[in-house]
């Protein structure tokens, strides 16, 4: 059993992705194709924006709105502990530091009654995480936000074509990242991500920090990255995104037969009301969890950990003194959290073979 199969996927799209592979070795334009911008407008009319800047990959899609906003040395950005440390590591490169506050238990999304309290005179920013492939209750935080004149940077990382009130994840805020890592809802075969915005002088400010801060050919207005995304990755998400919409529903479909199989014995993620996910995992909470892998390993049933170890616990972050006990919801979480296999290309059958091994190991009857 496959946890994540993208080999089925590939199958069913191959002549597509052969037929474009091609084309774009015929062209040879490697860096910035033609199929970049095609990219580009394809994804900002799906997710609802003016503007999508396609970059090498989703950590630089964290970085990039903080260096074109200007957030840098002796500012704060306010995030949650419990996610990918890829979220908390570009606040950190950007020379910001990070202000953790703690998840909803129920949604394991930062807990919105939390954040203003974490605000002080030098926070600049909120980066909340669409974790599993929810989006948080992000109409509380753009208010807060516009209260406290703050920049909202969306990680969509799991939550590319999720909806929050009928609108796409990415699109919610001032600028919305993503991840295209192979493993993510919509994903290359290599690394990619991309930023979404309305904001014209930042969506400007970011194509220009993708080249070396490069304004037009060697002519360079400020110190950016080589974030480019490879035309290749371009042309594979573009063929990826042909099923895309099809893939989404398929997601919906397993994440909801997986709830209702597994009922009220295991906890998982709770959805906001008006709101869907894509299960970029699907992800329940287990006693034991050692012991639990072990028994699904021995029934043939592959499993992940999204995250074991917060970020404050981290040992690069041991400087802030935040110890055992600060955030006790990220904390129980992450030392209980098992991640099921999940993908388009899953059936009732291998789902309700899953939910067996899963109550067999938890030692409850099948």
């Amino acid at each position: 059993m496959e946890f994540i199969d993208l080999k089925s996927q590939q199958k069913r799209i191959r002549k597509d992705l052969d037929t474009r592979m091609a084309k774009e070795l015929d062209h040879g334009q490697y860096i910035l194709g033609p199929e970049i911008n095609e990219l580009e407008e394809k994804l900002a009319k799906y997710v609802g924006v003016k503007h999508c800047i396609s970059l090498s990959n989703g950590t630089d899609a964290l970085l990039l709105p903080l260096m074109a906003a200007g957030i840098g040395p002796g500012d704060e950005v306010i995030t949650t502990p419990f996610t990918f440390f890829a979220t908390g590591e570009m606040i950190s490169l950007a020379g910001a530091q990070p202000v953790f506050v703690d998840i909803d238990p129920h949604t394991y999304n930062i807990n919105l009654s939390l954040i203003e309290k974490a605000i002080t005179p030098k926070t600049k920013a909120i980066m909340p995480v669409s974790l599993y492939g929810q989006c948080p209750d992000i109409d509380g935080i753009n208010e807060l936000a516009n209260r406290h004149n703050l920049l909202v940077i969306e990680d969509g990382a799991q939550s590319f074509g999720a909806e929050y009130k009928g609108k796409k994840s990415c699109g919610l805020s001032h600028v919305g990242a993503t991840s295209f890592f192979p493993s993510k809802p919509l994903g290359g075969y290599g690394d990619s991500g991309a930023c979404f915005t309305n904001d014209d002088a930042l969506a400007k400010s970011m194509k220009e920090l993708r080249v070396h801060g490069q304004e037009k050919r060697y002519y360079h207005t400020r110190i950016g990255i080589n974030g480019r995304m490879d035309t290749l990755q371009a042309a594979i998400l573009l063929s990826k995104f042909e099923i895309f919409p099809e893939e989404v529903e398929l997601r919906k479909k397993w994440g909801e037969l997986y709830k209702k199989l597994l009922g009220p014995d295991f906890k998982t993620q709770n959805l906001l009301p008006n709101s869907t996910s894509v299960f970029a995992q699907f992800t329940i909470e287990v006693n034991n969890r050692d012991e639990f892998i072990k028994a699904m390993n021995e029934l043939g049933v592959p499993t992940a950990v999204h995250y074991p170890t917060p970020l404050h616990l981290q040992p690069v972050y041991q400087h802030l003194g935040l110890g055992k006990g600060s955030f006790p919801h990220s904390e129980l979480a992450s030392s209980r959290v098992v991640s099921l296999p999940m993908h388009p290309y899953l059936n009732e059958a291998l789902i309700e073979k899953v939910v067996a091994a899963v109550k067999k190991s938890a030692g409850l009857p099948t």
